[in-house]
């Protein structure tokens, strides 16, 4: 880190696709930071500007950041991702990330509903699941049961045909290792995927939910205790313990509401095309780029990066 932004109280970062100016991203970012009333400036970095994306820092001193980011946010809708950080332990040594719909781009259980004929139904369900509207765990139970009898070929049909990495997922976790970090993967979906897109991504370990099956055929069951938002919130603090890291060292990162408690716990909690109630809670949010602008959140730039394809 530069010595003179360590003297400032935070970070703003500001990540764009690469087609914007660097120009006037920065001279939107100065106009912005003044008309919040943020008058002590530090300088000015460039992370991002050889066409992936277009990615600036700097230094600031505020003693509110969640006004300061949500502001910046509204000047920069639709445009650019924000983040308000604080200027210390801005490199994460631990990566903790839900898989559906933030590792990957799509909803498992949804996907395997489809096999079924079933996915108009259960993605209702998941979407009331994610937006807080359900109890998790009575969701989950809820979505199993009605696969009930699917072939367990549908599985490994499922995972070819369907399943996706997002864009950025394995440069992210790639940078991260790099540097020392641990990547967890924690999942309210299930082992069988969250074993395979876990070596894909490049985690070191993963956790997730268990699929009962016959030998043949779902069975419509899931094993108990159910991984849900506490348990996510357990694997963060049991990952911390295990290392000897306070939560300042940490990332945490998710799109539903099930990951709140863990994202909100971390010392960076990132919503990743998030639902409302979650993007609201975290410190910072993805809407507009990809999961590389999660490393320039943590300051690394285009040369540090370990980019992936």
């Amino acid at each position: 880190m530069d010595e003179k932004t360590s003297d400032y109280s935070h970070v703003v970062t500001v990540v764009a696709p690469g087609g914007e100016s660097l120009q006037i991203i920065g001279d939107t970012l100065e106009s912005a930071l003044r008309e919040a009333n943020a008058k002590d400036f530090g300088p000015v970095r460039m992370l991002s500007g050889d066409g992936h994306f277009t990615a600036i820092e700097q230094a600031v001193d505020t003693r509110n950041p969640q006004p300061l980011r949500k502001q910046l946010e509204a000047i920069f809708a639709g445009k650019a991702d924000i983040c308000v950080s604080p200027s210390t332990n801005r490199r994460k040594k631990l990566l903790i990330s839900d898989m559906d719909s933030t590792i990957i781009e799509q909803e498992c259980l949804d996907e395997l509903a489809d096999f079924a004929g079933l996915k108009a139904e259960i993605s209702a369900i998941t979407e009331r699941a994610m937006q807080g509207e359900l109890n998790f765990e009575e969701a989950l139970r809820e979505r199993v049961g009605m696969l009930d009898g699917l072939g367990l070929e549908t599985l490994e049909t499922c995972h070819r045909e369907r399943i996706t990495l997002m864009p950025g997922a394995e440069t992210l976790v790639a940078t991260m290792s790099a540097e020392g970090a641990r990547c967890v993967l924690v999942s309210g979906g299930f082992t069988y995927f969250t074993s395979r897109i876990a070596e894909m991504a490049g985690f070191h370990t993963h956790q997730g939910n268990t699929l009962l099956d016959n030998g043949k055929a779902l069975t419509g069951k899931v094993g108990e205790p159910i991984l849900g938002r506490e348990a996510k919130l357990a694997a963060l603090n049991t990952e911390m313990k295990e290392l000897g890291l306070s939560a300042e060292e940490t990332l945490a990162m998710g799109d539903g509401a099930n990951d709140l408690a863990m994202i909100e716990a971390s010392g960076l909690g990132i919503a990743y095309r998030a639902k409302p109630v979650v993007a609201e809670a975290a410190h910072c949010g993805i809407s507009v780029t990809d999961l590389t602008a999660a490393l320039y959140f943590q300051g690394y730039s285009d040369s540090e990066i370990v980019w992936k394809h």
